[in-house]
């Protein structure tokens, strides 16, 4: 996933690129065993290329980062959150359509 408008996201800079991003940050929870995460993941990459001057676009493995998923509820994958000023503002669980993406995130920018 070598992506330059997706950020690796991990413990030690969630906070600094996540809670911190003076951007919304929307934050796809992941797994590399999980089917739909697999769908899901290029309609994540166009929306980073798409919205890289509005947003922030990060992926976090739940397998690596259990503590990180655990905090925010991470329950089924993929979850994608969207942060705005360091708080959830909202929560889409399982694949969905792009255009579905767009309109929720559209509603934050």
């Amino acid at each position: 996933m070598a992506n330059a408008n997706i950020i690796t996201l991990n413990e030690a800079n969630f906070k600094a690129e996540v809670l911190e991003a003076q951007v919304p940050v929307l934050v796809d929870f992941w797994a590399v065993w999980c089917g739909p995460c697999r769908m899901i993941a290029p309609l994540v990459e166009e929306l980073a290329e798409e919205y890289k001057d509005r947003m922030k676009v990060g992926k976090l493995n739940v397998d690596e980062y259990q503590g990180l998923a655990a905090e925010y509820g991470i329950m089924s994958i993929p979850t994608l959150l969207l942060f705005k000023n360091g708080q959830v503002v909202t929560r889409m669980v399982g694949y969905q359509a792009k255009n579905k993406l767009v309109q929720v995130i559209e509603k934050y920018l």
